[in-house]
């Protein structure tokens, strides 16, 4: 991608007991993304497509305009953060996907969100 349109993800998750129901096979996870527009111009999140997997291979897609319902612009050298949360039937999971991002001058591409783990604590070494 050209160094015009560079957009940098950095995710951290929690798992939020007090929302989780073992008996139920609900686990709540908390994820705070924060996108970094490294590029040389305004850039503007547009829509959101997730990937939701659990251990058990149950697949989840989740697609819709912007996240916490914003569309927002990101200056270069700025970054937008935001929190949300998902919900799976196992203890351990992973989640990924893309934003479908504009520039300023019409150029549309995907940033990629690189595949990170929801874990509860202690089940994983």
């Amino acid at each position: 991608m050209d160094s015009l349109y560079k957009v940098d993800i950095d995710v951290s998750t929690e798992f939020i007991e007090e929302e989780s129901n073992y008996d139920n096979d609900r686990y709540f996870f908390a994820y705070t993304i924060k996108i970094t527009n490294s590029g040389k111009v305004n850039v503007q999140l547009i829509s959101r497509h997730w990937i939701v997997l659990d251990a058990n291979n149950k697949q989840q897609e989740i697609k819709g305009l912007g996240v916490v319902g914003e569309q927002p612009v990101i200056a270069p050298n700025s970054n937008f953060q935001y929190s949300s949360g998902t919900i799976i039937e196992t203890p351990v999971g992973t989640m990924h996907g893309t934003y479908q991002m504009v520039a300023d001058n019409g150029y549309k591409f995907d940033a990629t969100i690189p595949m990170f783990s929801l874990s509860v604590p202690k089940v994983i070494n």
